[in-house]
């Protein structure tokens, strides 16, 4: 079982399955989100249990996806496509350890001009 939450704590969480490798995803609307690129692993949406909520605070943030966030601290925390069975989790928010990796950077026609990508994951320019 993996456990994670906000910055503040008034969102906490536990996986009880599978978890993917996590995906950078370079996207405008990611990195404006999130300040930086956004890091994220996939999990069914039956195996992510809210364990605490208080500051859970989803919105439609296109026509085809909405997003989590803490209202007290602003971590960013979910993704979920509308009608998917699956839920990206920010890898950031997880508690370590996690036994995960970047394995791939997507949308990267929309990174930022000011960093680099050194590592040795998977790039693409779409997301796959």
């Amino acid at each position: 079982m993996i456990t994670g939450h906000c910055h503040c704590g008034a969102v906490a969480f536990t996986i009880t399955g599978p978890l993917r490798p996590s995906i950078a995803c370079h996207c405008e609307t990611c990195r404006r989100l999130s300040g930086h690129y956004w890091s994220a692993t996939q999990t069914l949406t039956s195996h992510l249990n809210l364990t605490r909520d208080d500051g859970l605070t989803w919105y439609a943030s296109s026509d085809i996806a909405q997003r989590a966030f803490c209202r007290f601290c602003g971590s960013s925390l979910f993704y979920r496509l509308h009608n998917s069975e699956y839920t990206s989790i920010g890898t950031g928010t997880l508690d370590s350890p996690t036994g995960l990796y970047t394995e791939s950077h997507i949308y990267l026609e929309e990174k930022g001009d000011y960093y680099r990508i050194i590592d040795d994951a998977e790039t693409s320019n779409s997301q796959s």
